[in-house]
């Protein structure tokens, strides 16, 4: 039976919940005596629907950003919110329904079963979120991502643009309305950088799900095409 989401479903009433809240939050790292502090009293809210680049030198916090994000970890004091809903306040029970359905993660590489054909890869995906039509799925979303007659290659054996485009039809299955992205083009060349840019555009197109995108960034191409660019420096939003 698939998965029954409060994610997935337009008609709730909490409907018009940012996708994504966070109120004075710290991220602070102990290791003995050290400590780090990865985010400082950071605030930012991202509405259903929008392109968030998240911009910043390398250190800046915003990898700790995404993972809080996507429930894979906790503050240290604040509160993130998804649709509404504070994610430290969630039981396991609830964590687990979030992190299938409600959101879906493309990182910069290593997002694919290698041995896997892409078909087997986007059905994997969507059965993990829960999705009765995971079978049908797949050879549908794949042709919107440029990867017609790919579906039965191997993941290993495709370039590194093509493995991006599919992780990010990976994404597109789990119909979930947070997608988080970090670093996805940062392997790339210009050419295969707009091909996978494009790709993402393509979760926004799904009006039913007013999906939010959150892209984590080097890229100047990248930030330049978001809606709003996010800096983040030693912990901080600024600007």
């Amino acid at each position: 039976m698939a998965v029954e989401s409060l994610y997935r479903e337009p008609e709730r009433q909490d409907i018009d919940w940012p996708a994504l809240e966070f109120h004075d939050v710290f991220r602070i790292y102990r290791s003995g005596s050290v400590e780090t502090v990865a985010l400082r009293g950071v605030d930012l809210r991202i509405e259903r629907g929008e392109f968030v680049a998240i911009w910043g030198p390398s250190g800046s916090g915003k990898s700790t950003l995404l993972h809080l994000a996507a429930g894979l970890d906790q503050p240290s004091a604040g509160e993130v919110r998804a649709f509404g809903r504070s994610l430290s306040r969630m039981d396991e029970t609830e964590l687990a329904e979030f992190r299938s359905t409600g959101v879906a993660i493309v990182f910069q590489s290593d997002n694919l079963w290698s041995d896997l054909s892409l078909v087997e890869n986007v059905a994997l995906s969507a059965r993990l979120a829960g999705l009765e039509s995971a079978d049908t799925i797949a050879p549908s979303v794949l042709p919107a991502f440029g990867l017609e007659g790919r579906g039965n290659h191997r993941a290993a054996a495709l370039s590194g643009g093509e493995q991006q485009r599919a992780a990010v039809a990976a994404a597109a299955a789990r119909h979930a309305p947070l997608v988080l992205a970090d670093e996805p083009t940062g392997e790339l060349d210009a050419r295969n950088e707009d091909l996978v840019l494009a790709s993402l555009f393509r979760l926004r197109q799904r009006e039913r799900y007013r999906t939010a995108l959150i892209v984590v960034t080097h890229s100047q191409r990248v930030a330049s095409r978001a809606d709003r660019v996010v800096e983040l420096r030693d912990g901080r939003v600024v600007g």
